[in-house]
């Protein structure tokens, strides 16, 4: 059931695990933000860079303003989250400083999709979040598609197929946007809501092009 799902997803993640979870975009792995053992494990498990920051997963908006300076208005925040998007902002003192020590900045996202919202709000702190598979590989939409990982994950949650296998867009992760300057907004990652979220951006708020 549902509510032993969240249960099982808390209490591996408040063991230091790393966990599987479906996102509204590709499969995600996610540990505790806050452990820094855990987030060493989720690069170790990807081979990944450690120069490549992870972004900060929450289950609603308001818990947003205790893990990062924000410079744009809430209604803003409002208009893209929960959404496909990743909103990178200035970092707050609260955050681990293992996570992402090299930059100032972090990556904030917070996912249309009830399952792991439901279990960011029950953890205490904010959940790493990156995508399951390998660096430079492709995302994927389906458990069996990144079963090179699974031994090295405390649980999987399968919620199924996510989106359109067939649709390349469809494995593109969400669109990645800094904020931190203020009045500008400089796209990272075209990702997979591009137009709509540059067309919020500039038209609803004026926000102009950074230099990227």
């Amino acid at each position: 059931g549902w509510r032993e799902a969240v249960a099982a997803a808390v209490g591996a993640l408040q063991a230091g695990g790393l966990v599987a979870v479906p996102t509204d975009t590709v499969y995600g792995v996610a540990c505790l933000a806050q452990d820094s053992g855990a987030v060493r494990s989720i690069y170790s498990l990807k081979g990944r860079n450690g120069q490549k920051p992870l972004a900060i997963c929450l289950g609603d908006v308001e818990r947003l303003h205790r893990y990062c300076r924000v410079n744009v208005p809430d209604e803003l925040l409002r208009d893209l989250l929960p959404g496909p998007v990743t909103l990178v902002l200035k970092r707050s003192e609260e955050l681990n400083k293992d996570l992402n020590p090299f930059t100032s900045l972090v990556g904030v996202r917070i996912p249309n999709h009830p399952f792991i919202r439901e279990v960011a709000r029950a953890c205490s702190g904010p959940l790493a979040l990156t995508s399951a598979n390998v660096s430079c590989q492709a995302s994927t939409l389906t458990v069996s598609e990144f079963q090179d990982l699974w031994p090295h994950l405390s649980l999987i949650i399968d919620g199924g197929p996510i989106g359109d296998d067939q649709s390349p867009e469809c494995r593109l992760g969400s669109t990645v946007v800094d904020l931190s300057v203020s009045g500008k907004f400089t796209i990272i990652r075209p990702g997979c809501a591009l137009t709509s979220t540059v067309e919020i951006l500039r038209q609803k708020y004026g926000l102009v092009p950074g230099s990227s």
